[in-house]
């Protein structure tokens, strides 16, 4: 068996800087959604009250724990919210398809009610399992108190642009997320009428593959979009920011110049102190900078740097060998057959 030890270094090709709008805002993160490699951010761990764009939590736990074909009777947890609502009425029968779709291209409030009461038996153990899933991404900023983003009555639910650039991230992998958020118009099953999304990207910017906007008084205009160019997906999350949508149109269109994803590793048996390691998928990188990357591993574990950075773990447990995603790439040896 042939053993070939090589660096992997990733070059990428300087661009021609293009002018980039001011960020008014109080904070914002570029996040690739791959391997959440932050590109670019201002105070992205500042915390505050986040508005309608929580919904994006309230509709991940809502999708991984119910049937889009069950039907709800709506109850009094309606008249437990005010704002922007779908008009759903006591004794009404909607299924979780048009409430998910309510939530997230209306912001329903009254629509995050039903869903927080149905799915979680009471809406109390929904904001908690809301908050377990937060756990399990690792939003270590974040703290849900309901289902609606709402603030007026209390702190509201808490997070960071580095949080929801992470939740959204980790949502891009679910294939019903990412089919509600990519509507325009989404018309009820129930023949309730035409819902239009208020995430004007869509339209306004070809590669959006989606979002959800928020706005409260405490909170101000809140934004979390995706987008899709040349292969490279990237998440931009702007809180308290006037100007929004341009921003984030301007944002893209830069990054989308500076920043490429570049294939450093191909899927093979990589070996090291003569335990074999299987990388089972292609590993990729984004970013503009050249990169060299390290090993340090053990019997049952490999583990790969850049920049000091621990980016990629491959662990071997039960025989069984899967990878741990941190951010970038690797060196080893590759075993050639």
């Amino acid at each position: 068996m042939k053993k070939i030890f090589f660096v992997i270094c990733v070059f990428f090709m300087s661009v021609t800087p293009i002018h980039a709008m001011d960020f008014s805002g109080k904070s914002y993160i570029v996040m690739d959604t791959f391997n959440k490699t932050v590109l670019e951010a201002k105070n992205e761990h500042y915390v505050q009250s986040v508005a309608s764009i929580s919904k994006i939590m309230t509709a991940i736990v809502a999708i991984e724990n119910g049937n889009l074909d069950d039907e709800y009777e709506i109850g009094e947890e309606v008249n437990q919210a005010w704002g922007s609502g779908v008009y759903i009425h006591i004794g009404d029968h909607i299924n979780l398809r048009d409430l998910l779709h309510g939530l997230l291209l209306r912001s329903g409030n009254d629509a995050a009610n039903v869903i927080a009461k149905n799915i979680g038996g009471d809406i109390p153990h929904f904001v908690e399992m809301m908050n377990k899933k937060a756990k399990d991404i690792g939003m270590n900023d974040s703290v849900f108190s309901n289902a609606t983003g709402l603030d007026e009555e209390d702190a509201g639910n808490r997070s960071s642009a580095y949080d929801m650039a992470l939740l959204m991230s980790y949502c891009s992998q679910n294939p019903i997320f990412n089919d509600i958020v990519m509507k325009q118009t989404y018309k009820r099953e129930d023949g309730g009428g035409t819902w239009h999304n208020k995430n004007r990207l869509l339209e306004e910017y070809e590669y959006c593959v989606g979002g959800k906007t928020g706005f409260t008084k405490k909170a101000r205009r809140t934004l979390v979009t995706r987008a899709i160019k040349n292969d490279v997906s990237l998440v931009i999350v702007t809180l308290n920011c006037g100007n929004d949508f341009e921003f984030h149109k301007a944002k893209y269109e830069e990054c989308f110049e500076k920043y490429q994803n570049m294939l450093v590793l191909p899927k093979g048996i990589y070996q090291y102190h003569g335990h074999s390691f299987l990388i089972d998928e292609d590993l990729y990188y984004c970013g503009q900078e050249t990169s060299k990357a390290s090993l340090q591993g053990t019997n049952d574990s490999l583990k790969v740097y850049v920049s000091q950075n621990q980016i990629y773990e491959v662990k071997r447990e039960m025989g069984v060998q899967t990878i741990l995603r941190y951010w970038f790439i690797l060196l080893g040896e590759f075993i050639n057959g």
